[in-house]
Parts: C-alpha cells; sequence; structure tokens
C-alpha cells in the first residue's frame, strides 16, 4: 500500500471517489427522478437528466391532494422526540454503570445490548403488539410507537456511550470525589459535560430510528391521520401502477429533515465516534 502511495498518488482518492460516487448514486437517481415525468422514466435509453423539469410531483406533495406530508411530518417529528427522550433518559446512567463500575455478569449484559441490534423488527412486532394491547396502548396514540422505537434505540445508545466512557480518565472522578463530589454529583457535573459529544451521536441515532420507522407505526398505529411520515408511501402504491415521480419526491421531501439534522450536529457526530473508537 505505501509504495502505490508513492507510485501512483492519485490511486487512493481515484478509488475513493468511485466508491462514494457509488454509494451516491442512489441518492442522485432518486432527486432526479422526482423531477420528471412518467413517460420520461420509462423511455428507453435512460435520461441521466430530466429533459424538462416537471415540479408537479412536488406541488402535489405540498398541497395535500394524496397526502397531509405537514402532518406526517408532525406525527413522525412526536414519535422521534418522544422515543430520543426515553432512550437517552435510561442510556446515559446504564450506560455509565456498566462502563464505570465493576460487577458480576456486566459483559454479558453489554453482549445482551449488542444481540438485541441483531434482532429484526418484524421479530418483536408480534410480543410488543400482545404487550401494548394488555397495557391499553393500542390505539390513537404514539405511546406504543414510541416505546416501540426506544426498544431499538436504548440497546445501541448504551453500547456507544458506554465506550464513550470507557475513554474519558478515571482521574476526572477521582480529583472530584477529593473535592467532596460523591457519585450523583460527579456524574451529573463532571461526566455529563464532557461527554456531550457521545451524548449527541446516541441522540442523533435514536432520532433516526424512530423516524424511518414504518411497521411499528403502521401496526401500532389505528388512525391513519396520526401515522408517521413513511406511511405516507403506500398512498402512491398501486395495485397495477406506482406514480414513481410522485413517490421518488416523497422520499426526496422526506429526507430533507434528516440530512439538515446531519449538516448541524456532524461536528459532535465525528467527534463523538472517534472519541468513543479508541478502546471499548
Amino acid at each position: 500500500m505505501s509504495t502505490l502511495r508513492r507510485q501512483a498518488p492519485w490511486a487512493l482518492p481515484l478509488v475513493s471517489l468511485v466508491i462514494v460516487a457509488a454509494f451516491l448514486f442512489p441518492l442522485y437517481w432518486l432527486i432526479v427522478t422526482s423531477f420528471k415525468s412518467e413517460a420520461e422514466i420509462f423511455q428507453t435509453p435512460q435520461t441521466w437528466f430530466p429533459s424538462v423539469i416537471h415540479l408537479e410531483s412536488y406541488t402535489d406533495q405540498l398541497s395535500g391532494s394524496s397526502f397531509d406530508i405537514l402532518e406526517g411530518f408532525r406525527n413522525s417529528l412526536y414519535i422521534a422526540l418522544g422515543a430520543l427522550a426515553i432512550s437517552t433518559v435510561l442510556a446515559i446512567p446504564a450506560a455509565y454503570g456498566v462502563a464505570r463500575f465493576r460487577f458480576a455478569g456486566r459483559h454479558v449484559i453489554v453482549l445482551m445490548f449488542l444481540v438485541t441490534q441483531m434482532l429484526p423488527a418484524s421479530l418483536l412486532l408480534t410480543p410488543l403488539f400482545i404487550l401494548f394491547k394488555h397495557l391499553g396502548l393500542i390505539g390513537p396514540n404514539y405511546w406504543s410507537t414510541i416505546l416501540a422505537n426506544a426498544t431499538a434505540g436504548i440497546p445501541f445508545s448504551v453500547v456507544i456511550l458506554r465506550t464513550y466512557f470507557i475513554t474519558l480518565p478515571k482521574e476526572l472522578e477521582e480529583s472530584a470525589k477529593i473535592d467532596g463530589c460523591g457519585t450523583f454529583s460527579t456524574f451529573t457535573r463532571i461526566m455529563l459535560p464532557i461527554a456531550v459529544p457521545g451524548i449527541v451521536v446516541a441522540m442523533v441515532f435514536s432520532f433516526l430510528f424512530a423516524w424511518g420507522d414504518l411497521i411499528y407505526g403502521m401496526t401500532f398505529i389505528g388512525k391513519e391521520s396520526m401515522r408517521p411520515i413513511t406511511a405516507g408511501i403506500y398512498n402512491f402504491l398501486g395495485f397495477q401502477s406506482t406514480s414513481w415521480n410522485n413517490t421518488m419526491a416523497f422520499g426526496t421531501v422526506s429526507m430533507l429533515p434528516v440530512a439538515l439534522l446531519f449538516i448541524f450536529v456532524q461536528r459532535y457526530i465525528v467527534s463523538g465516534l472517534t472519541n468513543g473508537a479508541v478502546k471499548g
């Protein structure tokens, strides 16, 4: 590798650009297709850019003629913020306890958190439905969907925050205890402010888990007007045909909040991921 870098320093950047282009091409095709007419989408050969830019698919989204996208945004925001709050509040002390305190079975607990990330949502759907039905949470409310998405966000947040808390020097805690701080005061006044980048990373991914949810929102929320933004995709999928330009425009619009979120917090995400990856 070092020899290749000396002989062809342009090779690695070129390969990186090709890989990035391959990953971004579906996003490009999503946006380009949303501006095409139905006839141009199916014409042969395919056009890499619309010959005439059509905005009807976007005006349909904003007019709410097929799906009230603003209502969908509101529902998804309620669900995502609720799941974010629950998973963050529960994951922070749990991750700190697993990272800083030595007790029997702590490695097994971490392993179980990792195993839960491997379980598909469809596997958890039936037991969660039975549980929420007995609790009276199935119906026209957001609670069942918020709690279901929190179950996906909590294990990931614990794993991320645990590795971040481990990297923090223990001398900080020892100095705080010498100054008279107890365990709780040390945690709230010393460790939490330092761990802000890691906490932001956990919050962002918890938000994304809930924002992109479809299966829980469709199953647990019976009232169609309370379903998340992802459920709106079914309004463009017909039995005999699919309105592809409207589908692509809907995907582009629903993706904007996530893109803006990454733009504003990318500094914290990079810092949190790199610091938490030092050791674990």
